[in-house]
């Protein structure tokens, strides 16, 4: 009987226990400025700003990217061609459709006169 109280004693205390500190703890110093933001911005000072290239370039580019992958992203295409956001949709609507629903929701592809791959084609049998 000892023994089983003993169990139940034991499985009845909390798991954690809030303790009352003395003093704080004092053995960390807090930093403003962490490691990884001055490399992040030392990498942003030496790509410096997204100048705008040749729109020939910038087109090539997206032809070449666009021979990998049907869809990108806006996010991906301006990796790829390393343009400003405003100048490379500008381009884009000249050249691309917009996928604003379906399965390929927020995605760029190329008009139809300008890929040059066929559209896949779905038969009923």
């Amino acid at each position: 009987m000892k023994l089983k109280r003993l169990q139940i004693e034991e499985s009845s205390k909390p798991s954690r226990l809030s303790q009352q500190l003395a003093k704080p703890v004092t053995n960390y110093k807090p930093v403003a400025y962490h490691d990884y933001n001055r490399e992040y911005e030392k990498k942003k000072k030496e790509e410096g700003k997204r100048a705008r290239a040749d729109k020939q370039q910038v087109l090539d580019m997206l032809f070449s990217a666009f021979e990998k992958h049907q869809y990108y992203n806006i996010k991906d295409l301006v990796d790829i061609t390393k343009q400003p956001v405003i100048y490379l949709k500008e381009i884009l609507r000249d050249i691309g459709i917009y996928n604003v629903k379906g399965t390929h929701k927020n995605t760029w592809e190329l008009k139809p006169e300008y890929r040059h791959y066929q559209a896949e084609e779905k038969t009923d049998e």
